[in-house]
Formats: C-alpha cells, sequence, structure tokens
C-alpha cells in the first residue's frame, strides 16, 4: 500500500521535473562520446584519508626534530572509480534519437539560417535508482518502478532565431502533450498524459523568465489527486520558472556546444 503523501511529494517533484526536462528536450541527454555512467551520478564516492601520522615523538624531553613531509594523498581520481553503469538497447537509442533533437534546435539557435521548423520525437527512461536520488532531496521516495516518458516536440524556427537576436522576445511555445508510463510492480502499468504550452522571455540571447502553463491532466485517480494540485499552484505561483529559465539557459550554452559538431554550419 503506498501512502499518499509519498505519492503526493514524489509526484510534486518528478512531473515538474519531466516538463522542464522536455521543454529543454530531455536536458539529462548526455552525448554519444560520453561515458555511460554520466547519466546515473548517484553513486557516492569514497575520499582517500588525507593526512598522515605525526612522525615526531611526543615524549621526548627536547623539541623534537621537524619530520620529513608526509607523502600527499594520491589524487581522487586514482583510487576512486566511478560506478560503470550499462545501458539497454532501448536507453541506448533513445540517447542517440535525443541528441538528433538537441542538435537540431542547436541548429536552429546558432546557425540562424532559413529552413523547415524544428520537428523532434523525443523518448526519456528514468530509473528508479535516479527517482530516489531526485525524491531524496523531498525527503521522499519513489513508491514505484521505471517511468518512461514520450513527446513530440514543434518549435517554430523563426522564433528560435529571434530568442537569440533581438533584445527582447517573449515566445509561446505550441501546446505540447508529455505521455509517460510508469511501472508499479506486480500492478499493471499506469499512463500519465498532461498537457503544457510554455511561454518564455527572452533578453538579448538569455531566458529570464518562463512558465510551464500545465493544461490538461489525464492519469488514474490516485496518481491524478497528487498531480493536480502541483500543476495547479504552478500555473499560480510559477514555482518551477526559475528552474525552467536555469535549464534553457544550459541547454542554449553547455548543451549546445556538446554537440557542437553535430550542428556548426549545418
Amino acid at each position: 500500500m503506498v501512502d499518499g503523501r509519498t505519492v503526493g511529494s514524489a509526484a510534486r517533484r518528478v512531473m515538474p521535473a519531466a516538463g522542464a526536462a522536455m521543454l529543454a528536450y530531455f536536458l539529462a541527454t548526455v552525448p554519444s562520446g560520453a561515458p555511460a555512467n554520466a547519466q546515473y551520478p548517484d553513486v557516492e564516492q569514497h575520499q582517500p584519508a588525507r593526512g598522515a601520522p605525526d612522525a615526531n615523538d611526543p615524549g621526548a624531553p627536547s623539541p623534537p626534530t621537524p619530520a620529513a613531509p608526509a607523502t600527499p594523498p594520491a589524487p581522487a581520481a586514482a583510487t576512486a572509480k566511478p560506478a560503470t553503469v550499462v545501458l539497454t538497447d532501448e536507453e541506448k537509442a533513445e540517447r542517440e534519437g535525443r541528441r538528433v533533437c538537441k542538435a537540431a534546435i542547436c541548429a536552429a539557435f546558432h546557425n540562424r539560417k532559413a529552413g523547415a521548423d524544428v520537428a523532434c520525437a523525443v523518448l526519456k527512461s528514468f530509473r528508479k535508482e535516479q527517482l530516489d536520488k531526485l525524491m531524496a532531496k523531498a525527503k521522499a521516495s519513489w513508491p514505484w518502478g521505471t517511468v518512461r516518458c514520450a513527446a513530440d516536440v514543434t518549435l517554430k524556427r523563426e522564433m528560435l532565431v529571434k530568442a537569440l537576436t533581438e533584445d527582447k522576445v517573449e515566445a509561446t511555445l505550441d501546446k505540447h502533450l508529455v505521455s509517460c508510463t510508469v511501472e508499479r510492480g506486480a500492478e499493471p502499468a499506469s499512463d500519465i498524459k498532461l498537457e503544457f504550452a510554455p511561454k518564455v522571455t527572452f533578453e538579448k540571447g538569455k531566458a529570464v523568465k518562463a512558465q510551464a502553463n500545465w493544461g490538461k491532466l489525464e492519469a488514474p485517480t490516485l496518481v491524478k489527486a497528487a498531480l493536480w494540485p502541483a500543476t495547479a499552484s504552478d500555473n499560480t505561483l510559477n514555482v518551477f520558472g526559475s528552474t525552467l529559465v536555469e535549464d534553457i539557459n544550459d541547454f542554449i550554452g553547455n548543451k549546445c556546444e556538446e554537440v557542437r559538431a553535430d550542428w556548426e554550419g549545418k
């Protein structure tokens, strides 16, 4: 039996995070050349002990002779290796698909050439251990299993170009639908569908304000009861606006830089 407060706390963190990720095209994506474990930064690294025992004799009647400097500890990178996470074939395919979408959006942002609007089918799976780590920040745990989300993303090329070239642009994105499937162990999987139409204000090439503007929600009664207050609160108070702004700017800068070879001059 899942406690309602646990579900509510988890849902209030996961669904807005999923929305933010979809808006910035699942920013958790790592380029195909990066190590697989970079997608799962949830293994604590054990640091080597620092310093060495005092070589002086504290019982000597006269001042001790200074000891030779202790050998510095080995760098953490030499003694602590990151855990290796083996991606499934499905996860590898998802990652490569997101890279294609990322490159298409970055090309529109930075090449600023005429062309067709951007259209991508985006898939992203979140393992339970990833969700548990996210939930821990809210002092909760994820009560179910893997969550798989999909969205058909469309962006007007003209809007992307103006966002980085004009002094101020208020961009309203088309309504998007995120569909997620939640694995629930022995129970049947649950499907969630959530609409939102983000609005983003850009000034001098950077996002300065954003709101998700959540819309229609379809989910089983228990899940919907937990999600609806979170989306309604965000619509009123824009609780996650700063997160969206940060993710969008990171996408335009760091994430586009990661796939520069895929879009530069194309």
